[in-house]
């Protein structure tokens, strides 16, 4: 078993190898901040790996999930069953999608949001070194959450950590609260989703704490994709029915010296550049 900061930690396999050869497999490796964004965000990966036997997604669901919002019957849940929920319906989404193994640290968000994120990033790079997948999803840091970005800081920190050897070849920032529509079209990774959306949407909707407790993130999930998909071009017919977009933040771990406020102006300018030429 591989070390990590909290005993409270869950680590599980929906097919039962030992827990370490699981993550061994991996090839696509998703890291969000709480449960359901691997699903919102990752699903290009999840669907590459699906019900096949040399690729393997597996997830990494940063927080606890004390303190996310509720009503109707999970009006009245305190904190500490919210967690015990939600945990609950990660664990299930990752026997649904078939994942090689999921991870819950189960930290609180303070803790990811902080500028002291050693015990998070620590965990992280224990898991990259034992998993070493060649692709990896989390959320990009232009999102708006500040757990999501802080998240993304955390990883990056982790990724530098390992030798460059042994670094993935790819690692996709991916959007869920504020879009990469803003990104000019040279520099999207467009990812393709429209396969298999029996699995997405029964994905999407299985997180019933949030989406009956009051935020239907189902819908919005496959409406920005289907948007997406329709205007992406706008000279052409659509040649997908579902489309997300990532940010391509490799570089980050290609270079260790660039800031991520460098790259994210960077970003940020050549969209300016773009608007303002039509001009």
């Amino acid at each position: 078993m591989i070390k990590l900061f909290r005993k409270s930690a869950d680590f599980f396999v929906p097919d039962g190898m030992e827990p370490v050869a699981a993550l061994s497999r991996t090839t696509h490796l998703g890291v969000g901040a709480h449960q359901d964004d691997l699903e919102f965000m990752a699903m290009h990966g999840i669907l590459r790996c699906f019900g096949l036997q040399d690729q393997w997604f597996s997830g990494v669901t940063v927080t606890d999930g004390a303190g996310s919002s509720r009503s109707g019957i999970y009006a009245a849940c305190t904190d500490e069953e919210m967690r015990v929920i939600r945990c609950k319906e990660q664990r299930n989404a990752a026997i649904l999608g078939q994942y090689s193994a999921q991870l819950q640290l189960d930290y609180p968000s303070s803790a990811v949001k902080g500028e002291d994120q050693s015990e998070v990033v620590e965990d992280l790079y224990n898991i990259l070194i034992a998993a070493r997948p060649q692709v990896v999803y989390t959320h990009n840091p232009a999102d708006k959450h500040a757990t999501h970005v802080g998240v993304s800081r955390a990883l990056i920190k982790a990724l530098r950590k390992m030798e460059p050897a042994q670094r993935p070849a790819q690692v996709l920032g991916c959007e869920i609260w504020r879009d990469l529509d803003w990104l000019p079209d040279s520099l999207k990774v467009v990812l393709d989703v429209s396969e298999r959306t029996n699995i997405s949407a029964a994905l999407s909707g299985i997180f019933d704490s949030q989406i009956t407790g009051g935020k239907r993130y189902d819908l919005a999930v496959a409406g920005r994709r289907s948007a997406h998909a329709t205007f992406f071009e706008s000279h052409n017919v659509d040649q997908s029915d579902a489309l997300s977009f990532a940010m391509d933040m490799t570089p980050l771990i290609k270079d260790d010296t660039l800031s991520v406020a460098a790259f994210v102006s960077d970003l940020i300018e050549q969209f300016k550049a773009e608007v303002l030429a039509q001009l």
